[in-house]
């Protein structure tokens, strides 16, 4: 049993800079630091104090250090780096995740570097990487649609696609976008927006118009992809799960030379009239183990908004595994 002497370990950082991306705003991260350890954490001007019993001062300080490349660069250390870096020492794999800092994909318009914060999406990048069809499955907040669009963007300024195309299904195409003002473009756009917004953290809103005016983005609504073949392209397919089988088939069979395609979407958060069959549950079923398509499922543990999105996913898994027949539990 571990005794009650406490001791203390102090980290020194190279920089304000450092110090400030560490403790966060108004030392916030610092405090939720201490809160997930156990353990006191105190700046003082370029030290970092860590005091407490040995198991806390080891598990504060461990989680410090595999969060070095971050704060040594003067990125920010958010709540979720915390939350992720910590799973991943609780399950043995810290070095694995140290190798995350490696992964730099993008800097943001704002000039944060953007990377896989999950050893699961990183390996979702390299699925993208290394197949033509990659299919992506989890809940919300697990970076299934950006990490997507930042590959697309990659592969667009590397010349290794000739354009982008970002499609989703609009479930509610009937009377009420009926009722819009505008042609159907305008009418569908805002089930197209989480594309957009992703697209303007990476290029920036008027980069964006500019692509999006020489055809060299485009986003359109699942509708308008009938009858075409999607060669020299980057295609994106979001909000998969709201897919009939015929609209994901349809889309699957445009894929045209030198393209790859994502198709993301998360199968609890279905929007198609009862009993109808979701083209992403079709696909996953159908597609596994197809020599040039990955299959990738995310699960709560890769949620990156707030940690509290974790915890609702969690518990809204918990509260359908109860509702789910015996016999479908099994599957």
């Amino acid at each position: 049993m571990e005794g009650s002497e406490r001791r203390r370990f102090v980290i020194d950082l190279p920089d304000q800079g450092a110090a400030l991306a560490l403790a966060g705003e108004g030392e916030v991260t610092l405090r939720r630091l201490a809160e997930l350890t156990g353990a006191q954490v105190v700046l003082r001007g370029l030290q970092l104090h860590i005091d407490g019993r040995p198991s806390q001062l080891e598990r504060a300080a461990a989680l410090v250090e595999l969060l070095r490349p971050l704060w040594r660069e003067g990125q920010p250390v958010s709540a979720v780096d915390l939350q992720t870096s910590l799973q991943a020492l609780s399950s043995g794999k810290g070095d694995e995740h140290r190798e995350l800092s490696q992964q730099v994909l993008a800097r943001s318009q704002s000039g944060k570097l953007l990377r896989p914060r999950t050893l699961r999406q990183n390996a979702y990048v390299e699925a993208m990487e290394r197949h033509e069809l990659t299919l992506a499955l989890g809940p919300a907040g697990t970076g299934k649609t950006f990490l997507a669009v930042v590959q697309a963007v990659r592969n667009l300024q590397e010349r290794r696609v000739e354009r982008i195309v970002l499609t989703r299904p609009a479930v509610e195409a009937g009377e009420r976008l009926g009722f819009l003002p505008g042609d159907l473009q305008q009418k569908v756009d805002p089930y197209l927006r989480p594309l957009y917004d992703a697209l303007h953290s990476l290029l920036s809103p008027e980069r964006t118009a500019a692509l999006l005016e020489k055809g060299i983005i485009e986003v359109a609504p699942l509708a308008y992809m009938r009858g075409r073949t999607l060669a020299d392209a980057f295609v994106i397919l979001d909000e998969a799960q709201n897919t009939t089988t015929g609209q994901m088939r349809m889309l699957l069979t445009r894929l045209g030379e030198n393209s790859r395609m994502v198709v993301t979407g998360d199968p609890t958060q279905v929007d198609l009239p009862a009993g109808q069959l979701s083209g992403l549950e079709e696909a996953a079923r159908v597609l596994e183990g197809v020599e040039g398509i990955a299959i990738c499922r995310l699960t709560a543990a890769d949620v990156v908004r707030h940690p509290l999105v974790q915890r609702l996913v969690q518990a809204y898994a918990r509260e359908d595994s109860k509702r789910e027949p015996p016999a479908q539990r099994r599957r």
